[in-house]
């Protein structure tokens, strides 16, 4: 069953970042893409979390704006993990692993994709309480991934 489950993400991940890879003149193309991407959920993710950790008032449109920004980006990264794009005349932050483990990074994507999701729906409810709790678990994802497939240089 997890054997299936996990051939199963492969091939959804498969199929959604075949058309993205097709987009790209040149793997240089796709690390600047994925980096923009990240960078643009990070930032929102940054807005959200001053709020919840008090460091700015909340404001629940800029946080809603914010979780919707970070759903929708949060399903575009990974077609630009294709081959050929795993080393580059610019340094990344991307460990080898991304390239060796497609099931376990496949997996942390999707996570990243549910969770982002779930905050989406949280801030739709305007209540600083329900974004606290479904941040928590955006932040998680991020750093379950970072731990695993991101350089600290």
């Amino acid at each position: 069953m997890k054997k299936t489950a996990s051939l199963a993400i492969i091939a959804s991940t498969l199929a959604l970042s075949l058309p993205a890879a097709a987009q790209f003149a040149k793997p240089e193309d796709a690390i600047k893409y994925r980096q923009s991407v990240m960078f643009i959920i990070s930032q929102n993710a940054g807005r959200v979390g001053a709020m919840v950790q008090g460091k700015v008032p909340f404001d629940a449109k800029v946080a809603a704006d914010s979780a919707a920004t970070m759903e929708f980006m949060a399903k575009l990264p990974w077609g630009a993990f294709g081959e050929g794009t795993e080393k580059s005349a610019n340094p990344t932050r991307s460990k080898p692993e991304i390239w060796t483990d497609k099931v376990k990074f496949a997996e942390l994507a999707e996570k990243l994709q549910l969770e982002t999701g779930k905050l989406n729906t949280a801030a739709k409810t305007g209540s600083l309480d329900n974004i606290k709790a479904a941040m928590s678990g955006v932040g998680g994802s991020c750093k379950s991934c970072h731990d695993a497939f991101r350089s600290k240089e």
